[in-house]
């Protein structure tokens, strides 16, 4: 098995991502429950967890090293995701709209340090055909169930599912890791490792209540997947 299938595969527990992180106590909840990752919001058209930017600096300055920090920008061209990777300065940058001409080597010679993960929104078969286009391009895939052609954009945080049968086409097709988003909770979590086989897993709307992270939630959460 080649190196970039064995990182796809299933694993015995996946990367767990908290999205939409919108303090510092929402950070430190989230990695002491196990997260591997936290999903810092920037400007959106829509959807939740919108923070400042001087917020997600600071988060990403108080995380420690084992922890990825994802800048979300919705930023489209490649000078406007560089400077808003320049005021906050995380690890990772989570493209959640298309990059206008694939300018993802004008981002790496910008930002060489930096990992770039895309989302790709799964809507029919032509969302496959685009992630195993860009995956090329970038250091993880993350699938996710918004809808970019909206006249509102709806570029995640959604809480729906999407056609899983879809993401586990992408994820033999791809050589890099992928992350599965989109409605994921204790009760599928189980169903979407076994199916979709995905490196990581992105939560926001299920771990919540009343839009606040849930340490209960977040709890039942990592046991379900045990």
């Amino acid at each position: 098995m080649q190196y970039a299938e064995k990182i796809n595969s299933v694993i015995a527990r996946p990367r767990v991502k908290i999205c939409c992180i919108s303090s510092k106590e929402e950070a430190r909840m989230a990695i002491n429950c196990g997260a591997s990752a936290l999903g810092l919001v920037g400007n959106m058209p829509s959807g939740p967890g919108v923070i400042d930017d001087i917020l997600i600096n600071e988060i990403a300055k108080m995380t420690p090293p084992p922890i990825s920090t994802f800048l979300l920008t919705s930023e489209t061209q490649a000078e406007d995701i560089i400077s808003h990777y320049r005021r906050v300065y995380t690890s990772t940058i989570q493209i959640v709209d298309e990059l206008e001409n694939r300018q993802y080597q004008r981002l790496r010679e910008a930002l060489p340090q930096v990992k770039l993960v895309q989302v790709i929104h799964v809507i029919d078969g032509n969302s496959v055909s685009e992630a195993i286009e860009v995956s090329e391009f970038v250091d993880a895939i993350l699938l996710d169930s918004g809808n970019p052609n909206l006249s509102v954009k709806e570029l995640g945080g959604t809480g729906r599912t999407h056609n899983w049968e879809l993401s586990k086409q992408i994820r033999e097709n791809i050589q890099v890791p992928l992350f599965l988003a989109g409605g994921i909770n204790k009760d599928n979590v189980k169903q979407a490792v076994d199916y979709v086989q995905p490196f990581g897993l992105d939560l926001c709307s299920s771990v919540r209540t009343n839009g606040k992270l849930d340490e209960k939630k977040l709890e039942a959460f990592f046991r379900a997947m045990e």
